[in-house]
């Protein structure tokens, strides 16, 4: 390969960038052939290929073009060499890369370590902005995992957003946008401070995913691979989702024997009674139940709003590298259009206990099939119930703050079983669900 790119660049493109970027762009390369050979080491792996032909060890004896030989390194601060001219060329003025923020680039060259200028930053979180108006909250930790810390500065950006900016953005430099709650800060808590610090932690989760649903200033999340757990229940807060078409967004609490508890099963309801609006309710809630209690997972971006987990007006995009530009675009829409935030005191229709009798039959139906475990039965009747609202009766309105109560109160008893731990402790161990 890396002979072959080298004999025919000057053939197939004006510069290495554009081969490296139609490797990565095009076949998931994630380095181009000669982002790889610069890597290696430039001049000794062209010494390499020369005498692998020279002895007659290649598939091909093309010689090698002698502009390979006359350079250091394919790419450099000046730009990427183009064969035709002997000279290194720098991004080119495209109006495409306008939408590419930042703007991608290349092994060797030169960019920025950070975008924007920073108006706050912590171990955990970094709040930025570059003069648009729009601030961008991206998060730092392993995977994006949601810890104690980015809680924190999801609630300070929401301040800082309503005081200074137009609307905001949470978006990360590339993939993953986030695989849900910190497991082991959760464990710790649990073995070490008791179930109230938990409840504790899990009730400030809340807070920071109602904040940026009641942001005063609209909130936009940039999705772009996996959204899980909580990262899944932040989108579905945020007042409008900018994804790609490869995410894999999924409320997948129940592999770990939890159930979502940041406001996921509460959106699931909303949702489901806005669906139901002049129609029967039931249908719907027994949609999300099985999404919720299956712990199913969107297999793209298009598949994540068929199953409701984004919303009709949210944006699934083809192209992941114009995400930071659409998202921006959407705020700006917003707020120009005399955004809203919605009701914090909206009541939602619940299914009440004859829709949770209803759920607990599909749920004695999978556990007899050998579908789940008994404790995947004993997670579902406790979704169920969030779900369908409590003991209240079929009809009934409810608040968001009742059924966040559920919620909160259901993880914290699921915590403590011991089966549930012995889930957390094998995932973290593993990076595997165990079904017990």
């Amino acid at each position: 390969v890396f002979h072959y790119a080298i004999v025919n660049l000057a053939d197939i493109a004006e510069t290495a960038r554009d081969v490296d970027f139609a490797m990565r762009w095009g076949f998931g390369w994630k380095l181009g052939p000669f982002e790889i050979m610069q890597q290696a080491g430039w001049s000794e792996l062209v010494a390499a290929i020369a005498a692998d032909i020279e002895a007659g060890r290649t598939l091909a004896d093309a010689p090698l073009p002698a502009w390979a030989t006359s350079i250091d390194a394919v790419h450099t601060p000046a730009g990427s060499y183009a064969p035709a001219s002997g000279d290194y060329r720098g991004l080119p003025d495209n109006p495409v890369y306008d939408r590419q923020l930042p703007r991608e680039n290349v092994v060797g060259s030169i960019t920025a370590a950070q975008p924007g200028s920073t108006v706050f930053e912590t171990d955990a979180v970094r709040l930025w902005h570059e003069d648009d108006g729009i601030a961008v909250l991206s998060f730092k930790t392993k995977m994006r995992s949601v810890s104690t810390e980015v809680l924190d500065g999801i609630i300070e950006a929401c301040a800082e957003a309503e005081r200074g900016f137009d609307g905001l953005v949470l978006w990360h430099p590339g993939a993953p946008f986030s695989v849900g709650a910190d497991l082991k800060q959760a464990g710790e808590l649990a073995a070490t401070q008791g179930m109230e610090t938990v409840r504790d932690m899990i009730a400030k989760f809340q807070r920071a995913s109602m904040t940026l649903k009641h942001c005063l200033v609209p909130t936009v999340a940039a999705v772009e691979g996996m959204a899980l757990g909580g990262g899944c229940e932040f989108q579905m807060h945020c007042n409008r989702t900018v994804a790609s078409l490869e995410s894999y967004v999924g409320l997948v609490e129940v592999g770990v024997g939890l159930l979502p508890a940041g406001g996921g099963l509460k959106e699931l309801a909303i949702r489901s009674a806005q669906f139901a609006r002049g129609g029967e309710l039931m249908p719907h809630v027994g949609k999300a139940f099985e999404l919720a209690a299956m712990g199913t997972t969107a297999t793209s971006g298009l598949d994540a709003r068929r199953l409701g987990l984004l919303a009709d007006d949210d944006i699934v995009i083809a192209n992941g590298h114009e995400l930071l530009y659409v998202a921006r675009q959407q705020a700006r829409a917003m707020a120009a259009s005399n955004f809203r935030a919605p009701d914090p005191m909206e009541q939602i229709l619940v299914a009440g206990k004859t829709g949770h009798a209803s759920l607990m039959m599909i749920a004695v139906n999978m556990l007899e099939g050998g579908f789940i475990s008994e404790h995947d039965y004993e997670i579902a009747g406790r979704i169920a119930s969030v779900l369908t609202g409590g003991d209240v009766d079929a009809g009934t309105s409810v608040s968001q703050g009742w059924l966040l109560k559920l919620e909160l109160d259901n993880f914290v008893e699921l915590m403590a079983m011991p089966k549930t731990q012995a889930r957390v402790e094998h995932m973290l161990k593993t990076g595997k669900p165990l079904r017990n």
